[in-house]
């Protein structure tokens, strides 16, 4: 994973600053969370593959995934 976060960012563009850095990096993390579906998973993406987990393995997390969805007010 730090390879590919290094390859999206860090080695594709140039940042005058640690905060257009670290929007981009809170932008590719949203991303690739909740769009981009990976094989390893079956085809879900990461927020998806952790919601079909959560679902019959409620007591293994403190905190809702459901609760963590983009949505209006982020």
């Amino acid at each position: 994973m730090n390879r590919t976060i290094k390859d999206a960012t860090g080695k594709r563009f140039h940042y005058d600053s640690h905060d257009q850095l670290r929007t981009h990096l809170e932008d590719f993390m949203a991303a690739y969370n909740f769009a981009r579906r990976l094989k390893t998973l079956s085809g879900l993406t990461p927020y998806d593959y952790v919601c079909k987990v959560w679902t019959p393995e409620s007591d293994r997390f403190i905190v809702n995934p459901i609760h963590q969805m983009p949505g209006l007010n982020t």
